[in-house]
């Protein structure tokens, strides 16, 4: 909805997983805003609404010169501090408490899908308050799950990092042939785990397996398919989602693990090598050699470093600065509330457009891997290389294996 502007502070705030470029929609967002007479300071929240909650002391953003502004974009992580929780109505009375003693009226959320529900839980507090505040979120998410999205800010990074750690991984396992495990990040959606098929680039190159959340994981023939790669190979590298789930839906990794779950209910998957153990002790046990001892199995979980490497991909950095810029200029037209998109226009040349959508169209949903870009149980198509492709930037090749 767009309604004329309303003068106040704008404030803005990071959550859920951070990533590589969550910091550019920040400095995206505060670009965006500067110069125009409705704003009259630019704050950061601390801890996401954690901060305004426990009314944490809010950031000066506006008083950050662009020197440093261009040193935060360029930091990886969240410079705010980020926030897993999801503000209850108990807690409105302290948002509200916290916005009229700073006089926010422009309330900006860098985050996921649960962190978009934040947003949309924030504005519907303001409206059932009377109090008006303008909520945008501003999408990241190295899953890339976001509904509405063709791809999220902080997935091209993370999807980059992914590749090289797998041709790197590739040539350890090609020195001494045996069994490799790598444990990627993505809960429901298997998008971060297919792009470690960009590692690909010569004949033979793994990972020669990929397990996908969106389809069923069978134990008997993950067996099956790791003894076909190393008759054929004589080694197999693995690339398995962390939200691999049996036939009937349930996530194998959760059921591994009695660890700590996050506000929304979710197991804390990445901070675990259950899963990669599991598998590797199913090889070990169900897969002999001629010699009839066990295969040489090793297994990796890459956990957090997947989304914070500070090497980003260019394409990712520019576009999640955009995202921010987005942001602020929708609500510097007048628009109430919404939800950033990317939005693919072609792949040759590479463009995109960036749309507002309803937060309601967004929150608390999850997108994942569409069928054309999974090939069989244990790969991904063509389709989605072309897909990725252009998210990661250029990556450098490796010499052919002598």
């Amino acid at each position: 909805m767009a309604r004329g502007l309303i003068e106040g502070n704008a404030i803005i705030g990071q959550s859920g997983g951070p990533t590589a470029v969550i910091n550019q929609s920040l400095v995206g967002i505060i670009e965006g805003l500067r110069g125009y007479k409705p704003i009259k300071k630019i704050f950061g929240m601390r801890h996401g609404v954690d901060g305004l909650i426990k009314h944490m002391p809010l950031v000066d953003l506006g008083a950050l010169g662009t020197e440093q502004l261009e040193k935060i974009a360029k930091t990886p992580s969240a410079c705010l501090g980020s926030s897993r929780n999801k503000p209850t109505e108990a807690d409105a009375p302290k948002i509200f408490e916290a916005c009229r003693a700073n006089d926010i009226r422009y309330f900006f959320y860098i985050g996921g899908n649960d962190s978009s529900d934040t947003c949309r839980i924030v504005y519907e507090m303001g409206v059932k308050a009377g109090y008006e505040l303008r909520c945008f979120h501003v999408p990241k998410t190295v899953d890339n799950d976001l509904m509405g999205s063709d791809h999220t800010p902080g997935y091209g990074s993370a999807a980059r990092y992914v590749a090289m750690a797998f041709m790197a991984d590739d040539r350890d396992n090609a020195s001494l042939p045996g069994i490799k495990i790598n444990v990627v990040m993505g809960r429901n959606a298997g998008f971060l785990t297919a792009a470690s098929a960009l590692a690909r680039h010569y004949e033979g190159d793994g990972p020669h397996l990929i397990y996908l959340p969106e389809v069923p994981f069978d134990t008997d023939r993950f067996v099956e398919d790791v003894k076909g790669m190393v008759t054929k190979y004589n080694r197999c590298q693995i690339a398995v989602s962390e939200g691999i789930k049996d036939k009937d839906g349930q996530d194998i990794g959760a059921k591994l693990i009695a660890g700590d779950k996050d506000a929304h209910g979710n197991a804390q998957l990445s901070g675990s090598g259950a899963l990669g153990d599991m598998l590797s002790n199913l090889l070990k046990e169900k897969f002999k050699s001629p010699s009839g001892k066990p295969p040489r199995v090793r297994a990796d979980t890459l956990g957090y470093l997947q989304r914070c490497w500070p090497e980003p991909s260019p394409v990712d950095a520019a576009e999640a600065r955009g995202a921010g810029v987005k942001a602020a200029t929708e609500a510097m037209n007048g628009l109430t509330d919404g939800s950033i998109a990317i939005v693919r226009l072609s792949n040759h040349p590479y463009r995109v457009d960036k749309r507002v959508l309803k937060l309601s169209d967004v929150a608390a949903k999850t997108r994942t891997m569409p069928p054309e870009f999974i090939s069989g149980h244990h790969d991904v198509s063509r389709a989605f290389i072309d897909y990725a492709k252009p998210l990661v930037g250029d990556m450098m090749h490796f010499a052919p294996r002598l």
